[in-house]
């Protein structure tokens, strides 16, 4: 199976499907940004696009990778990315659909002023570096509002663990129990905020 974590950008995805993983023995985080950031490393000036995901080659690469991991992995694929554009859902999501890969699509739904508060404790203070992120809220809650679109779960107020427990019930998934105490939940939760901090 492939659980699909969508939201807007400083909804918590990233978060949500590491402590999915911490908690799910056997899974595997994907995550698509990186092929993008490959792209851009491996490619000339003269071929990039201001948001990578207009990359024809990206779409067509984690389409790819994600169909060979269902193939040839038997654990859980969880993948953190924020994907808004209908044309481009379909060509990754509604591709493997329709090659009969089992992808649950869930989104982190938040209200404009939460995303905004974590957003802001993302960029430590500095919103004005996530100009990209903000301008892209409207755009993700138009395409989350459509109907049947995916397992919408509301973040606002709610904590880590929470989220956590309610993706896995979307997605039937049985987690065992939490065995870590709060220090080292936090402590792992603060390694993956580090380990994704973009330079």
């Amino acid at each position: 199976m492939i659980v699909w974590i969508n939201g807007a950008f400083g909804a918590g995805k990233t978060t949500a499907a590491f402590e999915l993983h911490r908690r799910l023995p056997g899974s595997f985080v994907y995550n698509p940004e990186d092929v993008g950031f490959f792209l851009r490393k491996n490619m000339p000036e003269a071929c990039h696009t201001a948001d990578f995901q207009d990359m024809p080659l990206w779409r067509s690469f984690n389409y790819q990778v994600l169909k060979e991991l269902h193939e040839s992995y038997d654990g859980t694929v969880i993948v953190p990315m924020t994907l808004v554009e209908p044309a481009y859902f379909e060509e990754i999501v509604g591709r493997l659909r329709e090659d009969g890969v089992p992808v649950v699509h869930v989104i982190l739904w938040a209200g404009r002023e939460t995303i905004l508060k974590r957003l802001r404790k993302r960029s430590l203070g500095r919103l004005g570096s996530e100009a990209f992120a903000v301008e892209a809220i409207g755009r993700c809650m138009e395409f989350f509002e459509r109907p049947d679109v995916g397992v919408r779960i509301v973040t606002d107020g709610a904590s880590v663990d929470q989220v956590v427990e309610r993706i896995a019930g979307a997605c039937g998934l049985r987690l065992p129990p939490e065995r870590r105490g709060r220090v080292l939940r936090r402590l792992d939760r603060l390694k993956t905020v580090v380990c994704h901090i973009r330079i």
